[in-house]
């Protein structure tokens, strides 16, 4: 997974490797490094 740590705060949705199920991934940079990560299954 790539992040682009010139955005301080993103939110994105991929797709589970394993099962193919959406998940929302939500990184947050501060100075070019990650400070918080979040990331939840989108139940469908």
């Amino acid at each position: 997974m790539l992040m682009d740590p010139s955005v301080s705060k993103q939110t994105y949705v991929e797709d589970c490797e394993v099962c193919c199920n959406p998940i929302e991934v939500s990184p947050q940079f501060q100075d070019n490094e990650l400070v918080a990560f979040e990331a939840r299954d989108i139940e469908q």
